[in-house]
């Protein structure tokens, strides 16, 4: 069995509304990327607050289709949705089908973060069943632990939980912050998400780990003071979103910040330093860790 493979270029400012109308016209899935990634023109975009509406300025789409599909006639319907031309280069190819689950789950295997604290994918066994094995299924979310960023938080998890701690992950994405620390002895870990998917994949994840972690979009959230506050974003949603964790972190409590670029680290810790005195941030595959003491009310 086989589907097919649609690829075209189309302007930035179109490409989103071109998407959409492609699945709603019939296509199995719709991948939008920078046409001029590789060259001189490649742009470097980041879905932050304060980024670009329009994507790149020019996006290359990638529609598959199933077999008995005509790809001209649903791009032409497509494009007549929205209102544009049917683009002229259109690349069509068959590509074989595959177990696109089992591929993906073939990327993620036990990882071991400390020598007592490993992530272990449900569908594997932990290599150490003696040490604490976060089971996870990161679903459609962020975070299994793979990326530098996850894993400094992670570490710094289990060098300073001491028991009793609470704890808020602002931007949980899989949970597997807030569940790490309620395995490491927090007594309480409310994770915040804006995406309804990465919510539901944590509150799978906290039950297969049998923790009473909650799971709250930013309305939803308790505003309650918190011993620890983690955060592993992007460095423009952190320096937004200052102000807010700040006032969420008890007088003597910490402030932990990851997703930060090496040469984000400083502005970054600038911002922060207002409430927090700052450590010297820690670094790994060129992201930093950003620590701090709130010291200021």
């Amino acid at each position: 069995m086989s589907v097919q493979q649609m690829s075209f270029v189309v302007a930035g400012g179109s490409a989103d509304a071109l998407a959409d109308a492609l699945i709603a016209a019939g296509a199995l899935s719709v991948e939008v990327a920078d046409a001029d990634a590789g060259s001189p023109d490649e742009v470097a975009w980041f879905d932050e607050p304060g980024a670009s509406a329009l994507r790149w300025p020019r996006c290359r789409l990638s529609a598959l289709l199933a077999e008995e599909i005509d790809p001209r006639a649903l791009l032409a319907g497509a494009c007549a949705a929205v209102g544009l031309a049917p683009p002229r280069d259109v690349e069509i190819a068959s590509v074989a089908a595959h177990d696109w689950v089992r591929l993906t789950r073939a990327q993620f295997k036990p990882i071991r973060i400390t020598p007592r604290l490993w992530i272990v994918p449900t569908w594997e066994q932990p290599p150490d069943p003696e040490a604490i094995n976060l089971r996870l299924d990161p679903g459609a979310a962020f975070g299994t632990g793979s990326h530098a960023s996850t894993r400094l938080c992670l570490q710094w998890l289990a060098e300073h939980i001491r028991g009793g701690e609470r704890v808020l992950d602002y931007g949980c994405g899989s949970g597997i912050l807030a569940i790490a620390a309620l395995r490491l002895g927090a007594a309480h870990a409310c994770g915040v998400d804006i995406d309804p998917q990465a919510l539901l994949a944590a509150r799978d994840n906290a039950m297969q780990n049998r923790v009473a972690a909650t799971f709250h979009p930013p309305a939803d959230e308790p505003g309650a003071g918190y011993h620890v506050v983690l955060a592993n974003i992007l460095a423009n949603p952190l320096i937004a979103l200052a102000p807010l964790l700040a006032a969420r972190t008890l007088l003597g409590g910490q402030i932990v910040l990851a997703g930060i670029l090496s040469e984000q680290a400083e502005s970054v810790a600038a911002v922060y330093a207002a409430w927090y005195e700052m450590a010297p941030p820690q670094l790994e595959d060129g992201w930093a860790l950003l620590v701090g003491r709130r010291e200021v009310g």
